[in-house]
């Protein structure tokens, strides 16, 4: 039976953090918690979230992980403890490593994330932020791996906003040799650095494709994915953006266009209508309760190969 194994890097606040054999065994064990295969029990262990983000799926996905591992999770609210009050991350980071043995971070900068985890002295989970959301990323590859089985030929098309879920994709698929599309308006491209992070891991270049050609885009794709078009703290955005986003909704006729097998995912909350019709969402081709329950899997599997 698989067993979870250390990785290489202590911490995880990137997808690079991790190599395409370490994903790879993540989503094994995943499959093998999910299936009940596998029982790993981490007795004592306590995870810390620091969340200056809201969250439903994140963080009651980490705490349900954490308890099915026999581990214990205390949620540090930013807004009740000293850590809204001004204390220096350098503080906190080296208190909390005296308390706790792996710290998942859901905030705003990745400097912040990367300040953590210099000074902590045990694991920090990149749980969310402005860049990248690798264990969101995890749970993808996860629920395509179990459509597909494999990654082979699989083309994954991203319509919306080249955000933090934007750049994990690329960063994740780059890894597993995935063919990524991204579609965007104009202006709403990803980060250029994780564009071409991406294209330096990439055997082939041509994998990845950034256009702001809709129907390009999901042309034969066998996974049609979107997300929210104004993330947590662009609110004041959202009248303006929806309007550039005109036409990039995942409807019934841009699933037409895609490969006749093509699922749908969604990283929730969705709002139908905008980013994707309640048709689509609900349709039998729709996978997105499947990819956030497999959330609670893939974490479970990362929080085990880091505490085991």
């Amino acid at each position: 039976m698989i067993k979870p194994n250390k990785l290489a890097k202590n911490n995880f606040l990137s997808s690079l953090d991790l190599s395409t054999d370490e994903i790879i065994h993540i989503l094994n064990l995943a499959r093998n918690f999910k299936n009940k295969d596998l029982n790993i029990y981490l007795k004592n262990k306590i995870l810390g979230l620091i969340f200056d983000k809201s969250s439903t799926r994140t963080r009651v996905s980490f705490q349900v992980a954490m308890s099915r591992l026999g581990g214990t999770t205390i949620d540090l609210n930013p807004s009740t403890s000293q850590i809204g009050r001004g204390e220096p991350i350098k503080d906190t980071a080296r208190v909390l490593s005296r308390y706790c043995d792996v710290l998942a971070i859901r905030t705003y900068n990745q400097s912040n994330l990367e300040e953590y985890a210099k000074w902590s002295s045990k694991p920090v989970i990149n749980a969310l932020t402005d860049i990248e959301h690798p264990c969101q990323a995890l749970a993808d590859f996860m629920t395509i791996k179990e459509e597909f089985l494999d990654f082979k030929h699989v083309v994954l098309t991203y319509i919306g906003d080249g955000n933090n879920v934007a750049n994990s994709l690329i960063l994740c698929g780059a890894l597993l040799g995935v063919e990524v599309r991204i579609a965007c308006p104009i202006g709403y491209e990803p980060n250029p650095l994780i564009i071409n992070k991406a294209r330096e891991i990439y055997m082939n270049k041509n994998l990845l494709k950034i256009t702001n050609n809709i129907y390009k885009a999901v042309s034969g794709a066998n996974v049609l994915y979107t997300d929210v078009w104004s993330s947590m703290g662009e609110e004041n955005q959202k009248e303006e953006k929806d309007k550039h986003f005109n036409g990039f909704t995942i409807d019934s006729n841009l699933v037409s266009k895609a490969d006749k097998n093509a699922i749908i995912l969604h990283c929730l909350p969705a709002y139908r209508s905008k980013e994707i019709t309640n048709e689509v969402f609900e349709s039998k081709k729709s996978r997105i309760f499947e990819q956030a329950e497999n959330r609670m899997h893939v974490q479970q599997a990362l929080l085990s190969c880091l505490l085991s």
